[in-house]
């Protein structure tokens, strides 16, 4: 059975900046994260990882990356190469990927206030694979135009691949979600291009009949796109993920403000992943738990207590609360 479950759980927005996210913890019945609780009694802090929360790739996926041999501690901010990862598992060998440079391309809404443009959940399209290939073809020969060929992966997410993208810090989609994207925009000299390339885009979008055929069905206009993922892959780069867990739900509960799905999920997680993970833990397992909020990551693993600690532990144990306000 344990073979079965992961035996590192990584969770992205334990903690955030938001007001409502102390409140929504405290809604949670007593007791009902014990299973973290106890996990963490059991544990050591291996690993802190802590950022300004401006940085361009949040802590989980610093964490993540790390993990499967993406980046290093001291990879450069906004270069986790997520996209070069993706081409070298989804495009075929002979397309010669291993030597260019990648980035993802993600179709979304901005959503145009008074003052900035704010961006909206890319998922809230619903986009299709013929939507998403008819709309690629369509946008083909702009990005042509800049070197950049894109690769259809998914409806919504596509690849790019191009020498403008080579080194190009990038700000990843779980910084920027319901935020002013102006902050996030790429403002390397290299990306000026870019820039130029997504308002042609936009005024593109802005009259073209794709989007009028989506307003008919009551669907959002897809009326920029997102550049993220960019950075070269390193040759210590696994395949596949080695038994690590990264449950979203909390991630998209903060991303939607919905704080009482946030406690849900804190709920459900404590009840599957994190209850699942003290089995392998009591069984004599080395297992890893990673929280993650806006500015930091911490990593904590199995270790073997002495009678000393045990005791100590009994007469303070560690409240988890305090370890997530330290994220």
């Amino acid at each position: 059975m344990h073979s079965l479950t992961p035996s590192h759980v990584l969770i992205p927005f334990a903690a955030c900046s938001a007001e409502a996210w102390l409140p929504a913890l405290q809604t949670l019945p007593s007791g009902s994260d014990r299973p973290l609780s106890q996990l963490l009694q059991g544990m050591q802090l291996m690993q802190t990882d802590t950022r300004p929360a401006e940085s361009l790739s949040p802590p989980h996926e610093r964490a993540l990356a790390q993990a499967l041999g993406l980046a290093s501690t001291d990879t450069p901010d906004g270069l986790l190469p997520w996209a070069a990862r993706d081409a070298a598992q989804h495009l075929p060998a002979s397309a010669g990927h291993a030597d260019k440079a990648w980035a993802w391309i993600t179709p979304c809404h901005w959503a145009m206030g008074h003052l900035h443009a704010t961006l909206s959940d890319p998922a809230a399209l619903n986009l299709d694979e013929e939507e998403s290939r008819t709309l690629l073809a369509l946008l083909q020969p702009y990005f042509e135009t800049d070197g950049l060929t894109l690769h259809y992966l998914s409806p919504e997410r596509w690849l790019a691949e191009g020498e403008l993208l080579r080194d190009l810090p990038t700000a990843s989609l779980d910084r920027v979600l319901a935020r002013n994207v102006d902050a996030w925009l790429p403002d390397a000299p290299q990306a000026r291009p870019l820039r130029r390339l997504q308002n042609e885009v936009q005024m593109l979008l802005y009259i073209h009949p794709f989007n009028d055929a989506r307003e008919l069905k009551r669907q959002l206009p897809v009326n920029s796109f997102w550049i993220s993922g960019t950075g070269p892959l390193p040759a210590t780069s696994k395949t596949a993920p080695p038994g690590i867990s990264a449950p979203r739900s909390l991630a998209r509960a903060v991303f939607k403000e919905d704080w009482p799905a946030y406690a849900q999920a804190w709920q459900a997680l404590n009840v599957s992943e994190l209850t699942q993970l003290l089995a392998r833990q009591r069984a004599g397992e080395t297992v890893r738990l990673t929280l993650c909020g806006e500015c930091s990551a911490q990593t904590f693993e199995t270790r073997r207590p002495s009678l000393k600690t045990r005791i100590s532990s009994l007469f303070s144990p560690l409240r988890t609360l305090d370890v997530l306000k330290q994220l």
